[in-house]
């Protein structure tokens, strides 16, 4: 896949050259393929400051925070804190949603807690809550757990376009800081990073029911080669709405006993298409040089990149 053409600027005197977000920008490290893997959250309004883990480092029940970590591991839901940009300080609405992102059932619903206990025994399933209509924008800005996604999050949460304010929050962490500034939109669970100026396009994008193609990184909860699959074939069929493109399966090819040893892997992966199956081959390799991959880094890492072998119909 190749990089975004535009990347978000460095703001000057702000990040050093050695940031994560810098060095992957100049190595032009792509982030298609590259979103996580939950299709299903937990959105809970808590204003900062949130330390390096957010649910247990904040102003939330700590009590509470245990406890709804054991049941979102056990249901599969990922919690996130959120708070309006630039009210780091503010008193919360103490609002939250349950987000699910999984194709065909998306949707999002804010309620309201009287205590931060309520949550344990909410239920987590959209039967309560006003169900949004509109996109919700969350861009990581969690300084603690990396200072890039602050340097290049909070500017742009405060920029980003959308059309009302309980449209944009800050959240806590998204994964992949060094594709900052990480915007995920939900309730389809668009994954983007590198977002360049203020995300004026990628809303825009999002207003007509369609992705960013430039910034897109991959529908949270599709295995990898799906997202990079996903992503070939919006840019070679010019297919850009979020419903479009849908999985249909994913496996893994044989390789040779030295390609497997060099991590090389390819996969062929059927998407469905508006006139019939799409077959897209995609191949993730290594990359050839080590680098920092986020600033807390202690070791250099490789990461994995992901190539477009082939669009082309089923049959």
């Amino acid at each position: 896949m190749s990089a975004p053409t535009a990347a978000a600027p460095s703001p000057r005197g702000r990040i050093d050259p050695t940031r994560c977000s810098v060095t992957a920008e100049a190595r032009g490290d792509s982030p298609a393929g590259t979103a996580g893997p939950a299709q299903r959250w937990l959105l809970i309004e808590q204003p900062g400051p949130w330390g390096r883990d957010a649910l247990t480092q904040s102003r939330f029940d700590r009590g509470v925070a245990a406890g709804l970590t054991a049941r979102a591991r056990a249901e599969g839901v990922r919690v996130l804190l959120v708070r309006r940009p630039g009210d780091r300080l503010a008193d919360s609405g103490r609002r939250w949603a349950y987000v699910d992102a999984r194709p065909g059932s998306e949707g999002l619903w804010w309620s309201v807690r009287d205590g931060d206990a309520d949550l344990l025994d909410a239920p987590w399933d959209g039967s309560v809550g006003e169900r949004t209509q509109r996109p919700t924008y969350l861009v990581c800005t969690h300084g603690q757990h990396d200072a890039c996604c602050a340097l290049r999050g909070r500017p742009l949460a405060r920029a980003l376009p959308a059309p009302g304010p309980a449209d944009v929050w800050e959240c806590s962490h998204l994964g992949g800081c060094r594709f900052a500034g990480n915007v995920l939109v939900l309730p389809h669970g668009f994954a983007y990073g590198q977002v360049s100026g203020d995300g004026a396009d990628l809303v825009a994008a999002h207003a007509r029911g369609q992705v960013a193609l430039p910034w897109l990184r991959g529908r949270s909860g599709l295995p990898m080669p799906a997202q990079a699959a996903q992503a070939a074939a919006r840019a070679e069929l010019g297919l850009l709405g979020v419903d479009d493109l849908p999985l249909r399966s994913s496996r893994k090819l044989p390789g040779s006993a030295a390609e497997e040893a060099a991590g090389v892997e390819r996969f062929e992966v059927v998407l469905a298409g508006p006139d019939g199956d799409v077959v897209v081959r995609v191949e993730s390799r290594p990359s050839e040089e080590a680098a920092q991959l986020t600033c807390r880094a202690l070791h250099p890492a490789h990461s994995r990149t992901w190539t477009a072998l082939s669009v082309s119909p089923a049959g």
